[in-house]
């Protein structure tokens, strides 16, 4: 999911690369008749860039799944979500 939402970003012209777009994926597991089941995974992305870019990621952010091959394979069996959060760039030297 992140390797699709960052190249959507960068179809756009924003820069996702070398640890720009960074996540953080928490699986939540439940057992059902005594074995373990994956039901519910987030991923929670940070996206260093700056604040005028902010429009077009909230955009792709809420199309980018779709377009996703593990978000639509596994849609149906487990709930996937995703966030972001827009952190100001980092200065480079």
């Amino acid at each position: 999911m992140v390797g699709t939402f960052g190249g959507a970003l960068e179809a756009r012209h924003i820069d996702a690369s070398d640890g720009k777009l960074v996540a953080d994926v928490v699986g939540e597991i439940e057992t059902e008749e005594n074995v373990l089941v994956i039901r519910r995974i987030h991923v929670s992305m940070r996206l260093a860039a700056a604040a005028d870019v902010r429009e077009t990621v909230e955009r792709v952010h809420g199309i980018y799944a779709m377009k996703c091959p593990l978000y639509r394979t596994l849609r149906g069996a487990i709930q996937l979500t995703s966030s972001y959060e827009l952190v100001g760039a980092r200065a480079s030297c």
